[in-house]
């Protein structure tokens, strides 16, 4: 499912290690004050917060004086769809990914919580697969026979050249800014050509 959203907004913002796509769910875990208030409004509201990859720092910050994450510029709206309690005594969430945002401006509210004011991205035109990508679907229907990720309730639409590069992109063994990388194009098919050359390189490697 695609969240339709437009225009200029300000999102809580949840700067993280990991990128997350658009119908793709993240599992977190909640133990810093801010973002358990953050959890609390979300869930009060029914709304989301927006996920950003971290481009220098760190996603815990220990020491009172250290400075906010940079993050980088194109991020996802996160819904909540699932929560409860786990054994450590922190909040386990499972957040899903919806449309894409740009990142304006950035600022720190008095808990230190960072905010953003934030522009929806055009969604993605739906397109067809292609002769030539699908080697990839075999590669993500394997994927997809994973425990893990059926445990996950991920919906795969294998004929969407959206559908298949977004979960390809979360799912291969690639480091987060690649995933960012391709988070921030905006052409499917394009996606899937550089995904098609990332999986060339990795089976060459492993090699």
């Amino acid at each position: 499912m695609v969240l339709r959203m437009q225009g200029r907004t300000e999102l809580p913002l949840f700067p993280l290690g990991n990128v997350l796509f658009c119908g793709g769910r993240l599992p977190l875990q909640i133990f810093e004050p801010r973002y358990i208030d953050m959890i609390s409004a979300c869930t009060r509201s029914n709304t989301g917060f927006g996920i950003v990859l971290i481009r220098q720092g760190n996603e815990v910050r220990t020491d009172k004086d250290e400075q906010a994450p940079s993050v980088f510029d194109v991020g996802t709206y996160a819904s909540i769809v699932d929560f409860n309690p786990l054994p450590n005594g922190r909040l386990g969430i499972i957040s899903e990914g919806g449309p894409k945002f740009r990142v304006c401006r950035t600022w720190e509210k008095d808990d230190r919580l960072l905010m953003g004011e934030v522009e929806f991205l055009p969604e993605e035109n739906a397109a067809e697969i292609g002769e030539q990508f699908q080697p990839l679907v075999v590669i993500l229907r394997r994927l997809a026979e994973d425990p893990i990720i059926q445990r996950l309730g991920l919906e795969i639409d294998f004929t969407d050249a959206r559908s298949v590069s977004w979960r390809l992109a979360e799912l291969l063994p690639v480091d987060p800014e690649t995933k960012q990388s391709l988070l921030q194009m905006q052409i499917p098919r394009e996606r899937l050509a550089e995904i098609k050359r990332l999986v060339a390189k990795l089976q060459g490697s492993s090699r």
